[in-house]
């Protein structure tokens, strides 16, 4: 959507402008954590916002360099090389195209629905991992002291091998920095606090002469598009990094985008921008790039309307970079570490993690194991880990389907579930009985046992009613299954009739495996007091 007006195109600048004021020492701070020089973090944001406006769909997203894969591939390159070596930010930028290429894949092949696939308990867990890695990795130069690698407990050691030498006044510059920040996002997240701490934070170090660790002098950067030097061994190496990446990177995306306006169509659009943006990044020589919920955020509250805010960013941000990058000689490393601790706040959702606890122990449980596993684990590791339970508990989920039983709600036409909050009523020698999920290889012998069990425990049975109108889909194992139940009730005398089919691929599959000629009367049946009525035409009582 673009400004129609003065007035909207007049919005878009303004935004653009708080944006930018965001986007400065966030991304400088960003590529710290990436393990790059601080200059690559804005041209990360450069080329992903350009690559989104060309290929995106939402009016507000930000792409560009982002705190929560940045440790993920930052801990695993690092594990390959030094970082921050040449080979190191080969490989970034070879790690950059390989993610925006899958991330466009995806978007193209209209693969948006893989976002859905870690529940809102694994990715909490996994952001708190983060969130430790973060602080973690960032107390040494907050406290002015040598860092200790990328290791969790290697970090740790060091820090304490280092408490003594600690430097005050780095400890309250980066203090001062994350209260500042936090301050202004609770009073007006349109506030630049982040860039009005690192300015006053610079200023003191200028003017009082404190002797702090700072960035020094970046040289501006050569915008030109080549491809990275690595190897065949390094991609190979690289592929499993980037396939963890680009999940998360789809998962964010996705997120932000349906948080943001965004439509399911949209949402295939944005990771394509997102993809292009990141394939854009590693021609350039950076690295990774994501979708942003807070400065995605910051557009849509500061007034802006379309996707011309992060074309204005860019812009702004590009004359920085070529023409100003002195002003940041002065800037101390304990300033962008405060930032970073703010960040970690932010991914650090305790909140949720009281109200997983208290409503349910068992994914509470899967949040703390993901979380420690990153923590502890190399965090590539630690995402495949949360990955791979996320997805073995919505397996197991789907297992433990089991067929309901459902009963006459008195005085109604109404079959609903065995409930004890009402005394339902059943038929004499009829069964009605649901499976509310779909049916498939994964719970199609689940399925035949406990609809068989169910007509043992009620015998005597002359007919079942399967209530179907939460069969959705149905494969070859669950058509199996269904055959195999309706012939056991043949077997035993026992009649079958299926209500509410109502899904349109069940009914082209009821079809397709004949399952149809199998049914009593060989249809199925709009309701289940449809079906009833026609279980007492065919057994009248007597």
């Amino acid at each position: 959507m673009w400004p129609q007006t003065r007035e909207q195109a007049t919005g878009d600048l303004v935004a653009s402008l708080a944006l930018a004021a965001i986007v400065i020492p966030e991304q400088l701070a960003t590529a710290r954590l990436a393990g790059a020089p601080p200059a690559l973090g804005l041209i990360v944001f450069v080329a992903a916002s350009l690559g989104f406006f060309l290929f995106g769909a939402n009016r507000y997203l930000s792409a560009g360099a982002d705190s929560t894969i940045a440790p993920i591939f930052a801990g695993a390159l690092a594990l390959m090389t030094g970082a921050g070596s040449p080979h190191y930010l080969a490989l970034a930028a070879a790690l950059a195209l390989m993610v925006g290429a899958l991330s466009a894949l995806a978007g193209l092949l209209r693969l948006g629905w893989i976002a859905r696939l870690l529940s809102v308990p694994i990715i909490t867990g996994f952001l708190a991992g983060i969130a430790v890695h973060i602080v973690v990795s960032q107390l040494p130069a907050l406290l002015g002291i040598p860092g200790g690698g990328s290791d969790v407990f290697a970090a740790v050691a060091n820090l304490w091998g280092h408490i003594a030498q600690a430097n005050p006044h780095a400890l309250a510059i980066g203090v001062f920095v994350f209260v500042a920040i936090t301050v202004s996002e609770k009073l007006d997240r349109r506030f630049p606090g982040a860039l009005s701490a690192m300015a006053v934070a610079t200023a003191i170090v200028a003017l009082a002469g404190w002797q702090v660790p700072v960035l020094g002098r970046i040289q501006p950067p050569h915008f030109t598009l080549v491809l990275p030097q690595v190897t065949l061994a390094d991609l190979t190496q690289l592929l499993p990094i980037a396939l963890i990446v680009t999940l998360v990177v789809m998962i964010q995306t996705a997120t932000v985008s349906r948080a943001f306006d965004g439509s399911e169509r949209d949402i295939n659009r944005d990771l394509l921008g997102v993809g292009v943006g990141g394939m854009l990044s590693g021609l350039l020589g950076g690295f990774p790039a994501n979708a942003s919920p807070p400065r995605t955020a910051i557009v849509r509250e500061s007034g802006g309307g379309s996707r011309l805010v992060g074309l204005f960013a860019v812009a702004i941000v590009t004359l920085f970079l070529l023409f100003a990058p002195g002003l940041l000689a002065h800037l101390p490393e304990a300033a962008l570490a405060g930032l970073l601790l703010f960040v970690a706040l932010r991914i650090f959702h305790l909140g949720t993690m009281r109200t997983i606890a208290t409503e349910s122990w068992a994914e509470f449980l899967l949040l703390a194991v993901t979380a420690l596993a990153i923590v502890v684990m190399p965090i590539a590791a630690g995402v495949g880990v949360g990955i791979a339970l996320s997805l073995l508990h919505g397996v197991w989920t789907i297992t433990q389907t089991r067929a309901v039983i459902f009963e006459l709600i008195p005085g109604t036409t109404v079959w609903w579930p065995k409930n004890p909050n009402f005394h339902g009523e059943t038929r004499p020698g009829l069964v009605v009985a649901g499976f509310q999920a779909p049916l498939f290889f994964l719970n199609a012998e689940t399925f035949r046992a406990s609809l068989e069990q169910a007509i043992d425990e009620a015998r005597p049975v002359k007919a079942i009613v399967l209530e179907a109108s939460s069969i959705v889909e149905l494969d070859f194992s669950g058509a199996e299954a269904l055959r195999q139940m309706i012939q056991h009730c043949k077997t035993h005398g026992v009649t079958f009739y299926v209500a509410r089919l109502e899904s349109l691929r069940a009914q082209e599959a009821f079809a397709k495996f004949g399952i149809m000629p199998l049914l009593a009367h060989g249809i199925t049946y709009p309701s289940v007091a449809d079906a009833v009525r026609q279980f007492s035409e065919d057994f009248p009582a007597r």
